[in-house]
């Protein structure tokens, strides 16, 4: 008998609660609407993908890798499509809502299970508080644009203000000229020295990112069909646009921009690596609508795939269009496809990408707002969560409180925190997550008694020789760079970013033995590895954010979670 800790929940009961509908204390069978088709799937992960990520951090990334960043968004694409592929196993197999924490429930136990659903908070809700900002930035300067103008401290954050004003005091002591600082420290300079305050405190707060997270999350709570026809039509505007930016742009494009093509080598490439993989963030939030699905274990698996396969071609065009109109060099701005076009003179074109960029992080709100409440729903059904979670609405079929709560989950900390911190805390759970799906289809248990065949399944290739293989090609081609990991030099501060690539060579050496004694499935085990890679890249301090964040639901996991499980009800019961 397993570990209280890690008893699983097996997939029959996982579909049968499903499929009673289960959701309040009252345990009416008061189910989800059941509309969504593979086009409105692979328009919903286009949604979740196509956002902030392409609009602004592809400009810190090319700046950072040259125009190799067109290589860093395959091979990213790569990393994510063994993980859309385990996810679509997964979906096919246990196609209910609640994501990688339903699949983790059945395949790693309970602890696990929590862990993953904890850290699904970094992805979905963090995340969108990042998107929420983003959207914010674009809509000031679309309104710009307009001559309509909002005061600076109605539309930043209180830490972007303060870290601003002080930058820009520390530059005013020099002699330098407030005009000669860069566009953002002037801006937050003004936001602190104009903004109304009560004593020493600063009445500072990004107004715009807490309006559209409220309309968002009202028209998430109001159904699924209006959340589908709203997603669809942003999607469709959004592809045309990117494809009219890659259409146009080819005309502008100086081949000589792109030599150098790794200006700063494979090191300065990965260096965009926590901005490229927030550009792929969202294909799996789809497999959270899979109770909303008419045929899930058909559709969920291709409407992964054929939304990131889109995206991943759209990427590379415009990672090759923007760093071929302009210089590498010239691509730190937070609007970088806007940027190109007025750098060579179509300021009309630059004006609609920035209303594109408004519709197209709106889309990205839209849909992780809706993955959200689905798994805090999956978490209550399960008692690890109170029952007002799995509390469906009797007229929207939402998850109606589950909802409200993440709006204001959202809402509030967008009012006030910094875009960067929350984006680099959102790709490291998300990768975490990736991890763990890719684990988890490498533990799945085998087909039971009265389970429906699954109509997705990976390919099976035998990882007995090619892992090896693979690993010990690794050690030779890499050697120098391993050495350097015990260089310690350079001091704490440079050495202590390197920690994370012991985790990795730890896990490449288990996973090595684990092929070749266990001959285990191929895609799945360069899944878990190339993900846990891309962790190694995101630092010391992103690490340590990561862990304190695991040890806070940890200590929730211990003081409610476990005792209110309804396996540990069960056990009792036995």
């Amino acid at each position: 008998m397993p570990h209280p800790l890690f008893r699983k929940k097996s997939i029959t009961s996982i579909l049968a609660d499903a499929q009673s509908g289960l959701s309040d204390a009252t345990h009416s069978a008061s189910g989800l609407n059941k509309v969504l088709k593979v086009r409105d799937l692979t328009a919903m992960g286009i949604a979740a993908i196509v956002g902030a990520g392409i609009f602004s951090t592809i400009g810190n990334a090319s700046f950072e890798g040259g125009p190799g960043v067109s290589i860093l968004f395959v091979l990213t694409a790569i990393c994510c499509g063994f993980s859309a592929l385990c996810y679509a196993e997964f979906a096919s197999r246990i196609p209910v809502s609640g994501s990688a924490y339903t699949y983790a429930y059945a395949s790693f136990g309970e602890l696990i299970a929590w862990i993953i659903g904890w850290d699904l908070l970094m992805e979905y809700a963090i995340g969108n508080i990042a998107v929420a900002i983003s959207w914010s930035q674009y809509f000031v300067n679309l309104l710009e644009g307009l001559h309509i103008h909002i005061p600076y401290y109605l539309t930043t954050d209180y830490l972007s203000a303060s870290r601003a004003f002080n930058e820009a005091n520390a530059s005013l002591l020099k002699g330098e000229t407030l005009a000669s600082l860069p566009q953002m420290v002037r801006e937050g300079y003004n936001a602190w020295v104009n903004a109304p305050h009560i004593g020493n405190f600063k009445l500072i707060a990004d107004i715009p990112a807490l309006a559209i997270v409220f309309f968002i999350t009202w028209l998430v709570y109001t159904g699924i069909k209006e959340t589908r026809k709203a997603t669809n039509m942003m999607v469709g505007f959004k592809i045309i646009i990117l494809i009219a930016v890659i259409a146009i742009g080819c005309f502008y494009v100086a081949p000589e921009n792109w030599s150098p093509f790794l200006p700063n080598g494979f090191g300065g490439m990965m260096k965009g690596v926590s901005a490229v993989f927030f550009a792929y963030i969202g294909f799996d939030a789809i497999s959270t609508t899979a109770e909303e699905c008419k045929n899930p274990q058909r559709d969920l698996p291709r409407g992964m795939i054929y939304s990131l396969i889109i995206c991943t071609i759209l990427y590379i065009a415009i990672a090759l269009v923007l760093t071929g109109m302009v210089s590498y060099k010239e691509l730190q701005v937070g609007d970088p496809l806007a940027f190109v076009f007025k750098r060579v003179g179509l300021n009309q074109i630059s004006y609609i990408i920035s209303f594109s960029a408004v519709i197209a992080t709106a889309s990205v709100l839209l849909v992780f707002q809706m993955g959200q409440p689905r798994i805090w729903m999956s978490m209550s059904r399960d008692g690890l969560l109170p029952k007002a979670f799995s509390r469906i609405h009797p007229k929207y079929k939402t998850p109606s409180f589950a909802t409200i709560v993440t709006g204001l989950f959202v809402a509030i900390p967008a009012l006030f925190l910094n875009l960067t911190e929350v984006t680099d805390l959102t790709s490291i759970g998300t990768l975490f997550a990736f991890v763990l799906v890719c684990g988890g289809v490498l533990l799945l248990p085998k087909r039971e008694e009265g389970e429906e065949a699954p109509k997705f399944k990976i390919p099976y290739i035998s990882s007995q020789f090619i892992v090896p293989v693979l690993f010990i090609v690794g050690v030779i081609i890499f050697w120098k760079n391993f050495i350097g990991l015990f260089d310690f030099s350079a001091g704490w501060e440079l050495f202590r970013d390197k920690l994370p690539f012991f985790l990795f060579i730890i896990l490449s050496i288990g996973l090595t033995v684990a092929s070749f004694i266990k001959k285990l499935s191929l895609i799945p085990v360069l899944g878990l590895a190339s993900c846990f890679y891309l962790m190694t890249e995101l630092g010391y301090t992103n690490w340590l954010r990561f862990l304190i964040w695991l040890i806070i639901g940890l200590v929730i996991y211990f003081l409610y979670s476990r005792k209110h499980s309804k396996l540990s009800e069960q056990d009792i019961v036995k």
